[in-house]
C-alpha cells in the first residue's frame, strides 16, 4: 500500500500563498528587473552606486594599511558598504530561484492529474536549487567581497581584492569581456593545458640536466619556475641555464612560448572581432529601447533613404534592420544607427519593445512575404506596436490588414500617380511636390485636439483661419476615424478631434502658440 504524504505543513502553505499573491510576484520581478535587466532605466543608477562603493571602499582598506583614518570613514567603508553588500548577497540568493513557484506548480499538477501532491519533496528540492547558488562563482566572489569586514582577523583583509572583482557584476564592458572569453574557452582551456604540459616538461629537463651544476636550481620547483618565466618570455635573469644542453632547452622553451602567446592573441582577436558588431547592436538597441518613442524602420533601400532625408527635421530617434550585412554597414556609413537582423523573428522586436514608449514600426523591404511576415511578428509582440507597411500592389491591401498593418503605403501607385500629374498638370505637380517634400512654399500639418486646447468646443466658424494665412482642409474624428472634407461653419471641435491645415510654417506655429495645439 502506497503511503500519501500529509497535508502540506506550515512552511509549504506559506510558499503556496506566495505563490499565488500577485503582489509578491510583481514585486520581485520588480526586484530583479531593477538588479538584472539591462533595459531598466535604473540598473545603470544601481551599477554606478555599486561601482563607486566598491571602488571608494577599496581604497580606504588601502590607506589605512599605513595611515590612521577618522571613525566615519572606517565606520562607512566597514559597516554601511558591508551592509548594502551583504543586502545585496541575500537579494541575489532571494532571487536565485523561486520556491513558491515550484510549490504551485506542483499544486497545479497533482490538481490536474488528480493525485496526492508531494510537497516536501518539491520544498527539499527547490530549496537545494538556491542552496547551490552559494558555490556559484559570482555568490562566492560576493561573499570573500564581505569578510574584509570582520576587524579581528586582520588576514581577513587580503579578501579585499574579491571586491574589485564585484565589478564585474556591475560593470557591463568587462562582463561582455569574459563573455567573449568564455565563448573561446575551448581554445583557451586546449592552450593552457598545453602550456601548463611545456612547462612541467621543460622544468623537468632543466632539473634533470642542470640540478648538479646549477647552483640556483635547488629543487623541481626552481626549475619549474625557470621554464614558466622563459616561456612567457619574461625572463627575470634570477636563475639562467649554465650548461650547452641547457640553453638547448632554453631555445625550445622561448619557441614554444612565442608560438602560444601568438596563438592565444590570435583567439582573441578573433572573438573579439567577432563580438564586436554585436556588442555595438546591443548598446544601440538599448538606447533606443529606452526612449520614450522612436521608429523600427525595417529595410534599407532607396524609399527608406529618402523617409530619412525627409525625416531629419523631425528629431526622431530611429534604428534601422535589415538581414544585410552590407545595406546595414551602407546605413552605419550614411551616418544611420543599423542593426543587422532578421526583424520577422520574434525576438529580434522583443529585444527593441518597450512597453512604456510609443513605437511605430515601418516595414519597408522590397518583399511582401516579408513585409507581411514582419507585420505579424510586431503585432504578437504588441498590439500597441504601430505598424506602417509598403505594398507593392492594392490587391495586397486587405492581406496586410489581416496581417496587422495600421496603415498600407502603396508607393507605386503613388509614384504613377505623380509622374501622370507631371504630365498632365506639370504646375499642380510642382506645387504638391513641393508640399511634401517640405520646400520654403507651405506645407501640410496635423493639428490634435483636447480639452486643454483653446479650440476645444469651438465651431469652425469661430476660428479665423484666413487670419492666420491657413488653408483648413477637414477634419477627423479620432485616429481610426473617418475624414470629413471641409466641414461646414457649425462644425464643433471636439476631444481627438484631428485637423489637417496647410499654410507656411511660421503662420502654423503661431496659430499652434495661440490656441495651444501640441502633438
Amino acid at each position: 500500500m502506497v503511503k500519501k504524504e500529509a497535508k502540506p505543513n506550515f512552511i509549504v502553505s506559506f510558499f503556496l500563498f506566495l505563490a499565488k499573491s500577485k503582489r509578491y510576484q510583481s514585486f520581485k520581478s520588480a526586484i530583479r528587473e531593477l538588479l538584472h535587466d539591462p533595459k531598466n532605466i535604473y540598473k545603470k543608477n544601481i551599477d554606478y552606486l555599486f561601482i563607486f562603493l566598491i571602488i571608494s571602499s577599496v581604497t580606504v582598506f588601502i590607506y589605512e594599511v599605513k595611515n590612521p583614518i577618522p571613525y566615519w570613514l572606517e565606520f562607512y567603508a566597514v559597516y554601511i558598504t558591508t551592509t548594502i553588500f551583504v543586502i545585496e548577497y541575500l537579494i541575489n540568493f532571494w532571487l536565485y530561484n523561486d520556491i513558491s513557484r515550484d510549490i504551485l506548480q506542483e499544486y497545479e499538477s497533482s490538481q490536474f492529474l488528480n493525485r496526492k501532491p508531494h510537497f516536501l519533496k518539491v520544498f527539499f528540492k527547490s530549496f537545494n536549487k538556491k542552496i547551490s547558488y552559494i558555490f556559484t562563482p559570482i555568490a562566492i566572489i560576493d561573499l570573500l567581497a564581505i569578510l574584509p569586514a570582520y576587524r579581528p582577523l586582520r588576514i581577513l583583509r587580503i579578501f579585499v581584492l574579491f571586491r574589485f572583482l564585484k565589478v564585474l557584476n556591475h560593470a557591463r564592458s568587462l562582463h561582455q569581456f569574459l563573455n567573449v572569453l568564455a565563448d573561446r574557452k575551448f581554445e583557451l582551456l586546449t592552450l593552457f593545458v598545453l602550456l601548463i604540459f611545456v612547462v612541467f616538461v621543460g622544468g623537468l629537463a632543466i632539473y634533470i640536466t642542470e640540478e648538479s651544476a646549477n647552483s640556483n636550481i635547488n629543487n623541481l620547483f626552481d626549475a619549474i619556475y625557470w621554464s614558466f618565466i622563459t616561456i612567457t618570455t619574461v625572463g627575470y635573469g634570477d636563475i639562467s641555464p649554465v650548461s650547452e644542453i641547457g640553453r638547448v632547452i632554453s631555445f625550445v622553451i622561448v619557441i614554444l612560448g612565442i608560438t602560444m602567446i601568438s596563438f592565444a592573441t590570435s583567439v582573441i582577436v578573433s572573438a573579439f572581432s567577432e563580438k564586436l558588431n554585436e556588442l555595438k547592436e546591443e548598446r544601440v538597441a538599448e538606447y533606443i529601447s529606452n526612449s520614450d518613442e522612436y521608429l523600427i524602420v525595417c529595410g534599407y533601400g532607396q524609399i527608406t533613404k529618402v523617409f530619412l532625408k525627409l525625416l531629419q527635421e523631425q528629431k526622431r530617434r530611429y534604428i534601422i534592420l535589415d538581414k544585410n550585412r552590407e545595406r546595414v554597414e551602407e546605413a552605419i556609413n550614411d551616418g544611420h544607427d543599423a542593426i543587422a537582423d532578421d526583424a520577422s523573428r520574434f525576438e529580434v522586436i522583443s529585444r527593441l519593445y518597450n512597453e512604456n514608449a510609443k513605437i511605430t514600426l515601418l516595414a519597408l523591404t522590397g518583399s511582401d512575404i516579408e513585409n507581411i511576415y514582419i507585420s505579424l511578428n510586431a503585432k504578437s509582440v504588441s498590439r500597441d506596436i504601430t505598424v506602417i507597411a509598403r505594398a507593392s500592389s492594392a490587391k495586397l491591401f486587405n492581406k496586410y490588414k489581416r496581417a496587422g498593418a495600421d496603415r498600407v503605403v502603396l508607393p507605386n501607385e503613388t509614384a504613377s500617380s505623380m509622374m501622370v500629374a507631371s504630365i498632365l498638370h506639370p504646375t499642380m505637380y510642382k506645387a504638391i511636390n513641393a508640399i511634401l517634400n517640405a520646400k520654403d512654399v507651405a506645407k501640410i500639418d496635423e493639428m490634435y485636439i483636447t480639452k486643454e486646447t483653446k479650440l476645444f468646443d469651438k465651431s469652425v466658424q469661430e476660428v479665423d483661419f484666413k487670419r492666420y494665412k491657413l488653408i483648413f482642409f477637414g477634419v477627423q474624428r479620432g485616429v481610426e476615424g473617418s475624414f470629413k472634407f471641409n466641414p461646414g461653419e457649425e462644425y464643433i471641435f471636439k476631444e481627438r478631434d484631428i485637423l489637417i491645415v496647410m499654410g507656411h510654417k511660421l503662420s502654423l506655429d503661431y496659430f499652434k502658440a495661440t490656441y495651444e495645439l501640441g502633438k
